[in-house]
């Protein structure tokens, strides 16, 4: 680091944090004029700014933000934190099993397997052959190569978990980056792809992203069922012009220096062993598993740990392998978790949703500040858990404008009424993707090294507002529901 950034950093940057931290956390709780705020959850937005601020300056390593967030949860939010600060008098306070749980989330537990499946397929030059395979009918062109990427990345996303589709194709990614010059842009543009690709992919389907599954079931629930066919009709164009929209601005951000893209397959790498075939029947066997869940009822993360169970006691993964996993990527992940578990623990996202009030605003205004809420949050929690936060709170309100005796029903109605207001909700939470820690495939993209947190954040804001605008308009004017 030079001595300027270093300068900036650690005499402007990290004071402002600190000072910006502090104030929050020590305002009267009167002072943020949310009703039933109490003084635990009054520091849990404190470290809600000093960890987004901190992620976003890069002030220290991500990673050690993500630490620092849960140790100071543990401390003064925890129900075995410190003794004055940790009493329930305060307000609700977090299981610390909760937070500490966090290191071995079930997602944790995916990126584990994903990292696994990824070092044996360099290992042995599976993915060579596969990424040629993919990206055969894109050709050689890098820009073409790119569009390959969020394409197949994209398609895959529409069928399973999207954390899975991004760590099976970080095996693929990996040739295609030794195949570009050290100091090509593009190589940014590729990793970024994953987590874009993966994000508005999950939007094509109801079996996409979670926040799909639960905007249907709740849409059921209140009687406006939303078919699988119907869904995909609507959402499939969208997620199209929206990877176009990626397409454009990750070339304009991260323009390829090189004109071609050859993926050769060293020698050295296709061995024709036994552990090769035991390999190859892991990797796909696993990849079928994560493509058919809905079949085999087994969760996205019960199965990457079998390829971890498989080739640790067939000894092909050995210890010396186990130092290639990125575990500060995993420590990461278990901040944003911990976050998560703070935000809802303590009840504060329900606090701050309820402090809305919805039923005072137009119909538009209604449809804008529930997403930007949704948005919002899934940038910090889980867009399973934002979804299935706000989406139960937003169909009374939506049942409410959606009754014929209501003021504002027949706006409310020539927007798509019920429909399209959760189906908008759910888009809202698959856009969100500031920060390495918004969603796991994000993750994923911190995890090779060439993406900082300030591309992704450039990227993750212009695609997250165009798809927002884009996404109310399409479901309200252009191709609602109704």
């Amino acid at each position: 680091m030079s001595n300027s950034k270093f300068n900036v950093k650690y005499c402007v940057l990290l004071p402002i944090v600190l000072i910006a931290t502090i104030l929050l956390w020590a305002l009267p709780v009167g002072a943020f004029g949310i009703a039933d705020l109490t003084v635990v959850q009054q520091r849990v937005i404190a470290l809600f700014v000093f960890a987004a601020l901190m992620w976003i300056f890069e002030i220290i390593p991500n990673w050690t933000t993500s630490l620092l967030v849960i140790v100071i949860a543990l401390l003064t939010v925890s129900n075995k934190g410190i003794g004055f600060f940790c009493d329930p008098q305060y307000g609700t306070l977090v299981d610390y099993k909760s937070l500490m749980a966090a290191f071995a989330d079930p997602v944790v537990m995916l990126f584990l397997g994903g990292f696994v499946l990824a070092i044996m397929a360099e290992k042995y030059g599976l993915d060579v052959t596969l990424a040629r395979f993919l990206l055969k009918p894109f050709g050689t062109n890098p820009k073409m190569v790119l569009l390959g990427f969020l394409v197949v990345i994209a398609v895959f996303s529409m069928f399973m978990s999207n954390t899975a589709t991004a760590a099976m194709m970080l095996a693929f990614l990996a040739p295609v980056l030794a195949a570009l010059p050290s100091d090509d842009k593009g190589k940014i543009g590729l990793a970024l792809s994953i987590p874009v690709a993966a994000n508005l992919g999950g939007i094509g389907t109801p079996i996409g992203t979670p926040p799909n599954a639960t905007a249907v079931k709740f849409l059921a629930e209140a009687g406006q069922e939303v078919t699988f066919g119907e869904w995909a009709l609507r959402m499939i164009p969208f997620v199209i012009i929206m990877l176009l929209v990626a397409w454009v601005l990750l070339q304009i951000f991260f323009p390829f220096k090189a004109k071609e893209i050859k993926l050769a397959i060293p020698e050295n790498t296709r061995k024709k062993d036994w552990k090769t075939t035991v390999v190859w029947i892991t990797f796909v066997g696993t990849i079928l598993l994560w493509a058919t869940e809905q079949w085999t009822k087994i969760n996205s993360n019960v199965v990457a740990l079998i390829p971890l169970g498989v080739l640790t006691a067939t000894g092909i993964f050995t210890k010396e392998d186990i130092k290639e996993i990125n575990w500060s990527v995993l420590w990461l992940v278990a901040g944003g978790f911990a976050l998560g578990t703070c935000l809802q623990g303590t009840g504060l996202a329900k606090v701050l949703i309820n402090a809305i009030p919805f039923g005072t605003m137009s119909v538009v205004l209604v449809l804008v500040v529930a997403g930007l809420v949704c948005y919002f949050l899934s940038n910090f929690i889980s867009n399973s858990a934002t979804a299935a936060l706000l989406i139960p709170i937003l169909i009374v309100v939506a049942e409410g404008m959606a009754d014929p005796a209501a003021a504002n029903n027949a706006q409310f109605m020539a927007l798509g009424g019920t429909q399209a207001m959760i189906s908008f909700i759910a888009v809202c939470a698959s856009i969100a993707m500031l920060f390495p820690i918004s969603t796991p495939p994000n993750a994923i993209a911190a995890s090779t090294g060439l993406v900082e947190t300030k591309d992704m954040t450039r990227v993750g804001i212009i695609i997250g507002a165009i798809g927002f605008v884009l996404g109310y308009f399409w479901l309200t004017r252009i191709f609602p529901f109704a």
